[in-house]
Parts: structure tokens; sequence; C-alpha cells
């Protein structure tokens, strides 16, 4: 004779019913993750590294060179420095736009003169990492990169 137990029937049912919901979850949060990945910012997507640091023969003046590596589809903040940059790319291609210019591309090669104190931002719009050498001529004792509101 067959007997249906109803307390294991309805533990088995609620089983199946949160199995199913967790999947469908699941599936849903994968599905959402392939359709879109978050953008890298710029805090882990840029990465320097200092090469050299000297005074000058000018009073209160230094320069630093620091090489600048940016991931793919990253851009930096918009900032100045308290002096003057010369950006070389070293590998890559990057758009740089400063304050009151209309935007220029740059690629392995190339020089950029950026005047003190001049807001810019610099993306890296090439589809592998690319590097740049940033000499810098700045003040002593100030910060060498002043973000932008």
């Amino acid at each position: 004779m067959f007997r249906i137990n109803a307390r294991h029937t309805v533990k088995m049912l609620g089983v199946a019913v949160v199995t199913t919901a967790a999947l469908a979850a699941f599936s849903g949060v994968s599905q959402a993750e392939e359709v879109k990945a978050p953008a890298k910012s710029w805090q882990t997507g840029i990465h320097r590294t200092d090469l050299l640091k000297k005074d000058l023969d000018v009073d209160g003046r230094e320069v630093i060179q620091v090489r600048v590596d940016i991931d793919p589809g990253v851009s930096s903040p918009n900032h100045s420095h308290p002096g003057v940059e010369v950006a070389y790319v070293i590998d890559g291609t990057f758009e740089y736009q400063l304050e009151g210019q209309p935007p220029v591309t740059l690629k392995t090669g190339d020089s950029l003169y950026i005047p003190a104190g001049v807001a810019h931002i610099a993306k890296n719009i090439g589809t592998k990492t690319g590097s740049e050498l940033a000499t810098y001529i700045v003040k002593k004792g100030e910060p060498l990169v002043v973000i932008k509101q």
C-alpha cells in the first residue's frame, strides 16, 4: 500500500523551491556580470613608479621623473602640478585633455608639454596598458598632484 508522508513531501517541496530560486538568482547574476563589467577606477588602474627626484640649481625647484602605467580605458582625475610637466609616451595611445584646449592624441614616441598649474586629464584610449615618462620641474615642498573638482 502506498502512503503519503505529508511532512516529508512539504520538506522536499521547500528544498526544491529554494534550490530553484538560488539557481535562478545565480544565473541572473552570472549573466549580468557577463553583460557589463564595472569600469576600472583611476585608483586601481594607474600605477606610478618614482624614478628620480633631484634638486635643481634654481632655488626652490626640483626635477621629478615618474613612470606612469595606465590600464586600457582608464582616465586620470582632472589634476594639475605646481610646475611644468613633460609627458613622453613610452608605449600605447593616450588622449590628453588640457584645460581650455581641444583634446590631443599621443602615440608611442610622442611628447607633450603641460604648463604649470594647467588642469589636465590623461586617458589610455588603447587596448593594452600604456606607459608614459612624466618629467616634472616643480616647486619643492608642494604636493606633486593637485586633484581638481
